[in-house]
């Protein structure tokens, strides 16, 4: 047999618990990794909250991984007819690996296995980080909120309010928002539910573009071409500056919208069925048209102002912004890629909606 596999699956009762174990030491060892990174301390040891229930950063992912296995745990008893997880799945490549690297390498994987395994990581990676960038939004927008509110509102003094709170209170619910379906996205996953991961992109480079946008990775991207941007960037002239940063707040209200639009679907690298509903249905890659859009308009006054130095300082400062953009052109392009491989449903999606970036453009 040219795979790694059980003879036989066991009994359900059995296969339940080892889906729970499986899933629980999932959760566990990925939780372990993202606490243990150095690039996390700052954040896992930052205090959230109000003064009289102050918490940790690491407090509320290690409580939050807890709650999850015990919803695991309830799904994984109550399942009608429980298949092997990925999770599992996952454990079994490993321990074939660790028993006999040559011969499993040898042997290769089923689809099925290599599915297991992709997709494992993904969750893997993806899991903790969300949690905490979750968590981290929404005190951000509440703590802007209360200021606000302390102020007497976003009316009495537009301009302070809004430089000091009403940007980062809007741009922090738009993250919230955001992250929260990709959390649910990443976390929640059922045949029932029309989200079952079809497909996980194979390629390394489907991979790699994706992987240098998050930290850590995203440090060697920054270090290689640099970060000319703002995420609330300063204009000289009043107007200008209300206007450019109202726009910045609306692409990414916008970007959030693509995110709500693909609901339980929402996870990098995967596929689970065509969504084209909301801006999918105008343009094929609404998120990434507005996200670079939104850093242009932060990018501006860096760009600018580096000219204004010298002509080598502004080609730098234009060639890091072009390089970021290529980094999410290529992003859509490996995902096309991998879209048109699994069934034909992407070609006629992509027949329906023509435009990949602006309508009647690009």
């Amino acid at each position: 047999m040219n795979s790694v596999a059980f003879a036989r699956w066991p009994a359900l009762p059995a296969l339940r618990v080892m889906n729970l174990a499986a899933s629980a030491a999932l959760v566990a060892l990925a939780c372990a990794i993202y606490l243990g990174s150095p690039y996390n301390t700052v954040q896992l040891t930052q205090l959230y909250g109000p003064p009289s229930m102050l918490f940790r950063g690491d407090h509320f992912l290690q409580a939050a991984a807890l709650v999850y296995a015990v919803l695991l745990a309830l799904y994984y008893l109550a399942e009608r007819s429980p298949r092997p997880s990925k999770s599992l799945r996952f454990f079994q490549v490993a321990w074939a690996f660790l028993r006999a690297p040559a011969a499993t390498w040898r042997q290769g994987l089923t689809s099925e296995q290599r599915l297991a395994v992709l997709a494992t990581l993904l969750k893997g990676f993806f899991g903790p980080m969300m949690v905490v960038s979750l968590m981290d939004f929404c005190m951000g927008a509440w703590v802007h909120a209360l200021a606000i509110l302390a102020t007497g509102g976003l009316w009495a003094h537009f301009g302070q309010v809004f430089n000091r709170h009403g940007f980062w209170f809007a741009m922090q619910l738009i993250l919230f928002v955001d992250v929260l379906v990709f959390t649910v996205g990443y976390l929640v996953e059922s045949p029932r539910l029309g989200n079952e991961i079809r497909s996980v992109d194979p390629t390394w480079l489907g991979w790699a573009v994706a992987m240098v946008c998050y930290p850590p990775f995203n440090q060697v991207t920054v270090a290689i071409l640099g970060s000319y941007k703002s995420e609330f960037p300063t204009y000289d002239n009043p107007t200008v500056h209300l206007v450019m940063n109202l726009l910045l707040l609306l692409l990414m209200a916008l970007y959030a919208s693509a995110s709500v639009a693909l609901g339980l679907k929402a996870s990098n690298l995967t596929y689970r069925g065509i969504v084209a509903r909301g801006p999918y249905a105008v343009v094929r890659h609404p998120a990434y048209t507005c996200k670079n859009m939104a850093w242009w308009i932060g990018s501006a006054p860096l760009v600018a102002a580096a000219f204004g130095q010298s002509l080598w300082l502004g080609l730098q400062a234009l060639g890091s912004v072009l390089g970021w953009t290529l980094i999410y052109t290529m992003r859509a392009l490996t995902e096309e890629d991998h879209l048109r491989r699994v069934d034909g449903d992407y070609a006629l999606y992509a027949q329906r909606v023509r435009y990949r970036f602006l309508p009647g453009l690009l």
